[in-house]
């Protein structure tokens, strides 16, 4: 973990430094809201102990990581009425990766509309407050 920065994005997210819209948070994992969504109800889920990416993370923390994982899937799909979901998962720059702390990207797909790009403009933050309210009561 030589390469991971404790003060990377995500690190501020999950010590509350940096406000995030919040759908689910455990003693392992947050889940937030993406806020350049590329579908409505696009969910970032991370892991609160530090890995930079897959590659370097401890396989434990990998196993409880991908349970989340499967639980927020399964909540933003309710909560989204999507037709499908899309993980995503980069690593290295080469591989897309631009936050380099491990996550998930939990992507609601709908039948004929295309996925928007990832870009660098931020969506509206009281639609992704009011998504995460919905993604939040799906999970229970």
């Amino acid at each position: 973990m030589d390469d991971f920065d404790n003060n990377n994005l995500f690190a501020k997210i999950i010590r509350g430094e940096i406000p995030g819209h919040k759908v689910y948070e455990d003693d392992a994992v947050l889940a937030f809201m993406d806020v350049m969504p590329q579908s409505d109800g696009h969910t970032l889920v991370v892991p609160k102990a530090g890995s930079r990416n897959l590659l370097d993370a401890d396989p434990l923390i990998l196993a409880a990581l991908i349970e989340r994982v499967q639980k927020i899937a399964i909540g933003v799909k309710a909560a989204m009425n999507a037709d499908g979901i899309l993980i995503k998962q980069f690593n290295e720059a080469a591989a897309g990766q631009t936050v380099f702390h491990l996550h998930f990207h939990v992507i609601p797909v709908f039948d004929g509309q295309p996925l928007a790009p990832h870009s660098g403009e931020m969506a509206d933050m009281g639609e992704l407050a009011e998504r995460a309210g919905k993604i939040r009561k799906a999970l229970g």
